[in-house]
């Protein structure tokens, strides 16, 4: 089933997901609020991890899609693909600052600062201006243009080579802990030769994390949506003049 069709079937498809992301929230919630104990030496500000954890990971996931959906319009010039994207650069930009103001806050807890030169925030950071960079180019070039942006080739062609461009940086801020010393602890989940999480923390991070990306998919969807709608030709009865009399 095409979920990003606007018919009444797709609609309930994309209902039923939501209802599912909500019901994975709630199990979230109450994991990572009550299920899950302090962390030994965080104490309760380690409970942010339960928002910042599957924030980045699913900006992480959706700057793929951007990738991805950039990469098949160049190939099969397909519109339907930028404005995949777009909303993906949209969503990944929203996460990228939702982890970085969740990061300050854990860090001020824990560091004791708001703010530190540490490799991991400083490329999230640029991260974050890369496709805020990405959405105001597109912006730019629809107004420069007066083309619709996510109908037009004109934005689609030059947005599709930056919004590939930019995906370099993602690789560079996860795998910044390894290359440079940082604040930043190492994988912990994806570590074996590391201290194993607790499971109870772990099961909560695994619940966050798969409410997150639902949510996000969900928001995906419903954003391509709005778009295909807004893209939509006038019918011949809105083009037609008016008579009179």
């Amino acid at each position: 089933m095409d979920l990003v069709a606007d018919t009444g079937r797709a609609a309930a498809g994309r209902r039923t997901m939501a209802w599912l992301a909500g019901g994975l929230t709630a199990a979230a919630t109450a994991a990572g609020g009550w299920l899950a104990p302090p962390d030994e030496v965080q104490g309760q500000a380690q409970r942010l991890m339960y928002l910042h954890v599957p924030a980045a990971w699913v900006a992480y996931a959706a700057f793929a899609v951007v990738l991805t959906a950039s990469g098949a319009y160049l190939i099969g010039g397909d519109l339907r693909w930028d404005r995949f994207a777009r909303a993906g650069a949209e969503i990944g930009a929203a996460l990228t600052a939702v982890a970085i103001a969740t990061g300050s806050l854990w860090g001020k807890l824990v560091w004791g600062a708001w703010w530190a030169w540490d490799p991991r925030l400083v490329s999230t950071v640029l991260l974050l201006l890369a496709y805020a960079g990405y959405l105001a180019l597109r912006r730019s070039l629809a107004e420069r243009t007066g083309a619709r942006d996510g109908g037009d080739h004109r934005v689609a062609r030059p947005a599709a080579v930056v919004g590939m461009a930019s995906f370099l940086l993602v690789p560079v801020v996860h795998f910044s802990v390894v290359w440079w010393r940082s604040l930043h602890q190492q994988a912990t989940v994806l570590a074996p030769q590391r201290p194993p999480i607790d499971p109870r923390m772990g099961v909560a991070l695994l619940l966050a994390v798969a409410a997150a990306t639902l949510a996000a998919l969900c928001v995906l969807l419903y954003r391509v949506v709005r778009l295909e709608r807004r893209l939509t030709p006038d019918t011949p009865a809105d083009r037609a003049p008016a008579r009179v009399g």
